[in-house]
């Protein structure tokens, strides 16, 4: 995989994949995390003397033409704010509107397309749009490691027909994961949380191989215990999996591998702000109530485990930790990562990143990776089509 540092794009047109799909409300970015990701590649690019092309999708439109809401002009604005230099807003993606924007652009400046996903061409990788789009460059550069995953125009097809090269931000997150699992700081413990098995079980199969011990937590666990005899009450149970982690189970067992299941649960008979809870046996919980957190013992178990880490990698919940009545599971491994200062800590995306967020804890992690999705894959072993093309 070539990086940025391997070229020097003076007075190049280089179009960049970024990924601009932030929260915004009324028209505002309401968290520019994502934007400021990207601008250590736009700056270097920026210093070689490149017109810098930027593209993005933003939200889910319908693929049929502009959608206000959708649009990426405050992004744009955004990302101006930031860098502290104009950023110049193309209302095309392609054609006559984005190359007349391009075609007056002095080395040194910056460019947003309109929204990728107006066009749904994007999503079908379809080679023609792919072709328009390159046709708008000379280079091409990935710096979108959250839609690495995804063969679309914009990350897999436009590589065909470009000098492809990825940004830093990407290059960082494949880097930091493929490290991890290839030569990681012993003792390696991974915590996995979330709803369902069915969506982890290819992470936990290959975290098997590499992890010294794995963590289980979140609703996903009922199914494991539930796969030992235990009596789960209400609590969800991918029954289909039952079998799948019986399998899990043994592997662990066969490859000396620690897999730790909570011994209590934080119950309740609804899942709302308020609930009355109870602190239930993992093994025996009433036929009323359904888990929703992880108990004191297992919070102890856990950040046990994790305190004696040389390098933790963590996804997924342990509980419904949107309520406070179900989120001491969740806070507390957060904050167990957050104590060992010695271990090389990594967040593996989607919710992990909003419950260190929510609990004002992200500054004490060592990596936080931009990709929920695209940061899984790698780590369950699969190629992501976005890195594959840059080959």
């Amino acid at each position: 995989m070539k990086t940025i540092d391997d070229a020097d794009f003076f007075d190049k047109r280089v179009i960049v994949r970024v990924d601009f799909n932030v929260p915004m409300k009324d028209g505002v970015v309401t968290d520019d995390t994502r934007i400021r990701s990207a601008i250590p590649t736009i700056k270097k690019l920026v210093g070689d003397g490149a017109k810098v092309i930027l593209m993005s999708h933003l939200g889910r439109p319908s693929g049929n033409g502009f959608e206000q809401e959708y649009s990426l002009e405050p992004a744009a604005r955004k990302l101006s704010d930031l860098i502290g230099r104009p950023v110049i807003f193309s209302n095309d993606t392609t054609g006559e509107g984005a190359i007349d924007k391009i075609a007056s652009m002095s080395d040194g400046d910056i460019l947003v397309l309109e929204n990728l996903r107006f066009d749904s061409r994007e999503k079908k990788n379809d080679e023609q749009f792919a072709s328009d789009l390159a046709s708008l460059a000379d280079v091409y550069v990935n710096d979108a490691f959250g839609t690495a995953h995804r063969a679309h125009a914009s990350t897999a097809g436009i590589a065909k027909f470009l000098p492809s090269y990825a940004g830093y931000l990407l290059t960082r997150e494949v880097e930091t994961i493929t490290g991890m699992l290839e030569n990681p700081v012993r003792p390696f413990v991974a915590v996995l949380g979330g709803s369902k098995v069915s969506d982890k079980i290819k992470v936990i199969d290959n975290l098997i191989d590499k992890a010294d011990t794995i963590i289980i937590g979140g609703a996903m666990c009922f199914t494991f215990l539930k796969a030992q005899g235990a009596d789960v009450g209400k609590s969800l149970v991918e029954d289909d999996w039952i079998e799948p982690c019986k399998a899990m189970l043994q592997k662990a067992k066969d490859r000396d591998t620690i897999l730790l299941l909570p011994v209590d649960v934080v119950c309740a008979t609804e899942i709302k702000s308020g609930a009355e809870v109870k602190v239930c046996n993992a093994y025996a919980i009433d036929n009323n109530l359904m888990g929703l957190d992880i108990g004191p013992k297992t919070i102890e178990n856990y950040k046990l485990a994790i305190s004696e880490a040389g390098s933790v990698f963590w996804n997924g919940p342990m509980g419904v930790f949107e309520i406070d009545e179900f989120a001491q599971g969740t806070k507390a491994i957060a904050e167990g990562l957050a104590s060992n200062v010695d271990a090389k800590t990594i967040i593996g995306g989607g919710d992990s990143v909003a419950a260190v967020n929510k609990f004002n804890l992200a500054d004490k992690m060592t990596f936080i990776s931009t990709g929920g999705g695209a940061s899984m894959e790698l780590v369950q072993g699969d190629t992501l089509p976005g890195v594959a093309a840059l080959g």
